[in-house]
């Protein structure tokens, strides 16, 4: 009887997709940058392999942080971010405040920080 199960169950397997490795190691697309005024910039991303919306959003935090180093300067305010997903490439639209000082507001990132966690997770920067 087990036997007879199992067998039923064959043609099941065959039409599924195992998923390999590679699959799960993001692929990091590049970033484009857009200055919308002095303090004000747009990050556009693009990744493969991403898990979920987080990981794509997580790239982005990661360049603002990048960027707003390069400016020299050490700290940045999520304003938005927009997620996307088409055949397996996600991009994120976010826009971020970056500054000299620590801004008011609840979703801010020390640049410094932030980017050190980004190397230590492989994610790249600007």
């Amino acid at each position: 009887m087990k036997a007879a199960w199992l067998i039923s169950l064959m043609p099941l397997a065959a039409c599924e997709t195992v998923p390999t490795a590679d699959q799960f190691i993001p692929d990091y697309r590049g970033v484009e940058t857009q200055l919308l005024a002095e303090d004000l910039v747009q990050f556009n991303v693009s990744m493969t392999n991403a898990i979920t919306s987080r990981d794509v959003a997580n790239y982005a935090e990661c360049a603002a942080a990048g960027y707003t180093l390069i400016r020299g300067w050490g700290f940045a305010r999520h304003l938005r971010t927009n997620v996307n997903e088409e055949a397996g490439v996600w991009t994120a639209d976010a826009v971020y405040t970056i500054s000299p000082a620590l801004p008011q507001g609840i979703r801010t990132i020390d640049a410094e920080v932030v980017a050190a966690a980004c190397a230590e997770k492989g994610i790249p920067t600007v």
